[in-house]
């Protein structure tokens, strides 16, 4: 059961189409991950928006760059 003003996290499979987010965090259980997100900006307080989404996952857009990431990492992502 939820506690009355507590939030959910939301993820970036959530996220909408075309909106600036700022990442809240980034919660996985593999180092080599993490340091591969952090490489590509991907880190808590940076901005991402989601460029756009196909079945498998979306299109991201961090700092200069677009990167095509799955589903289950979306849900890594907390924004």
């Amino acid at each position: 059961m939820q506690k009355i003003g507590t939030v959910n996290p939301m993820t970036l499979k959530d996220a909408a189409v075309g909106k600036e987010y700022i990442i809240k965090s980034v919660e996985t259980d593999d180092e080599e991950l993490d340091a591969f997100l952090f490489s590509l900006g991907c880190y808590s307080g940076e901005t991402i928006t989601v460029i756009s989404r196909r079945r498998g996952g979306c299109t991201v857009s961090i700092k200069d760059g677009r990167y095509s990431i799955d589903n289950h990492l979306a849900e890594a992502i907390l924004i």
